[in-house]
């Protein structure tokens, strides 16, 4: 993928100040809310059953995160998710824990098959159980990797009809047909309660700009990883505290020089 197609795609959001509409976790909330508005999108958090078919229609993107469920909770998502569907908004997934307990993986099943999902993000265990493929998985952090990643994710991509983010050491990108690796980021982002949703939001604002899906969600994990590799630099040995902060401020920062400069993407 060329380099100015990712530098593009993000100078798109920029301009247009997408609006993602989040139905996120408790825990990320307020680091979602602020991760958007530093890449310069516009979050909402709307729950209510009572209004978010309205919101859904009228934002560029829809959010769906399963981090912290509960049936009220769900039931908002799917409505969310259809007046979605029925509005042409593109629908980004997060199966946050799906295989650590029955509820949370037939929450996921049941997602995939009352919405259609444009984008899901997971790391390799979550979305392995949402298709129903035998992997590992401990509470709702990825854990180890055991096999092959690019041919899972080209196998959930075929089977769910949309793209698929598997993130990990390396991130995989796929449609089933064509497949990315990014290798931007850093380690410490797992060190941070918050940055894989945050990620999702992310890919949520690229999708809410760009008709090409895989293009955004490209564009987003290499954004977002170059921002983690700045915010790095700047805080040295200050950990995962002042970490999150300069992430905060990277995100706002990282320009076309910086992704032309620092891209990592390969065909997988």
């Amino acid at each position: 993928m060329e380099k100015t197609n990712l530098h593009e795609t993000l100078q798109k959001v920029r301009e247009r100040n997408p609006l993602v509409h989040n139905i996120t976790n408790v825990v990320v909330t307020n680091f979602t809310a602020n991760g958007l508005l530093a890449l310069g999108a516009s979050p909402v958090m709307a729950y209510a059953a009572e209004e978010v078919a309205d919101m859904a229609k009228i934002a560029s993107s829809l959010v769906l995160n399963i981090g912290t469920l509960n049936s009220q909770t769900v039931e908002s998502m799917i409505i969310a998710g259809k007046s979605a569907n029925d509005n042409n908004v593109p629908v980004i997934f997060d199966p946050v824990g799906a295989g650590a307990t029955l509820y949370r993986t037939e929450t996921s099943q049941r997602i995939m098959k009352e919405v259609k999902v444009s984008i899901i993000r997971g790391n390799a265990a979550e979305i392995a159980n949402v298709v129903g493929e035998k992997w590992e998985i401990k509470g709702v952090d990825a854990g180890e990797t055991k096999g092959n990643v690019v041919d899972l994710a080209k196998t959930a991509a075929q089977k769910m009809n949309c793209v698929v983010v598997i993130t990990g050491k390396e991130d995989v990108i796929t449609d089933g047909e064509t497949t990315y690796v990014v290798a931007n980021g850093h380690p410490i982002l797992t060190k941070v309660t918050g940055t894989g949703c945050l990620l999702t939001s992310v890919i949520g604002a690229f999708a809410g700009v760009e008709k090409d899906l895989l293009q955004a969600a490209v564009a987003a994990l290499t954004y977002y990883g170059i921002a983690a590799e700045k915010a790095v630099k700047q805080t040295a040995e200050q950990g995962p505290g002042s970490f999150q902060i300069e992430f905060l401020n990277q995100l706002s920062l990282v320009s076309e020089v910086d992704i032309n400069q620092f891209s990592s993407v390969r065909r997988g």
